[in-house]
């Protein structure tokens, strides 16, 4: 069984979603028959490449708020994560994940995804890392566990380019318009940072249904 997950780098609900996801795939009984794969999505394709926003000022500017709301916000989230056994600071800037993208595509090639999305979560959201610069990136690589020497060319360079808009391109044909969004066996869409016992009647659902095929 396959499952597709959009999501981005600077997306709150995206990191939560991702412990949730992972903890209701620790309780589904066929976990090791499960592939998972992250997707690109960027929240704001149009940031401008290599500026950065204080978080609580995007929040006021883009959806209304007061700081006091933007920072409402923040706390809301911040209580999820901590229950979730996340680390959360609202001192975090907001900018381009294009780039960030493009190394989490080299993970997939290397085989350790999943390993370098959740270190450059947790460099951002847990401690408030910049992840949008080449220079921000090449940082985090080798502590991420990618060879450093080959994360830099791939920074340096337009490598993974094409997937990351690969990927953003089939999002909009399958109508997701919000991250984080799970395609389980390519048929059953899951939208949000669910809850753990979401996934895992997901799961059980499909398996139940016999479906195993990849996504399109």
């Amino acid at each position: 069984m396959r499952v597709d997950i959009w999501s981005d780098i600077v997306c709150p609900w995206c990191y939560l979603g991702k412990r949730q996801f992972e903890q209701g795939l620790d309780r589904f009984a066929g976990r090791d028959q499960v592939e998972v794969v992250y997707h690109a999505f960027e929240l704001d394709p149009a940031f401008p490449a290599g500026q950065g926003t204080p978080v609580g000022e995007l929040l006021s500017a883009k959806y209304g708020l007061t700081p006091q709301q933007a920072e409402a916000a923040e706390a809301t989230i911040a209580g999820k994560a901590a229950a979730a056994g996340l680390g959360f600071t609202a001192d975090r800037l907001m900018g381009n994940t294009f780039h960030a993208h493009r190394l989490v595509r080299l993970g997939l090639e290397r085989g350790i995804q999943h390993e370098v999305l959740q270190h450059l979560y947790e460099a951002y959201f847990a401690h408030g890392q910049p992840v949008f610069t080449a220079a921000d990136l090449s940082g985090l690589a080798a502590a991420a566990g990618l060879d450093p020497a080959e994360a830099g060319q791939v920074l340096a360079g337009d490598r993974y380019a094409g997937a990351v808009r690969a990927d953003e391109e089939q999002a909009a044909k399958i109508g997701i318009n919000g991250v984080p969004f799970a395609v389980v066996a390519g048929r059953y869409g899951v939208s949000g940072a669910q809850a753990a016992e979401t996934f895992t009647a997901v799961l059980d659902r499909v398996a139940a249904d016999g479906a195993a095929a990849p996504a399109s």
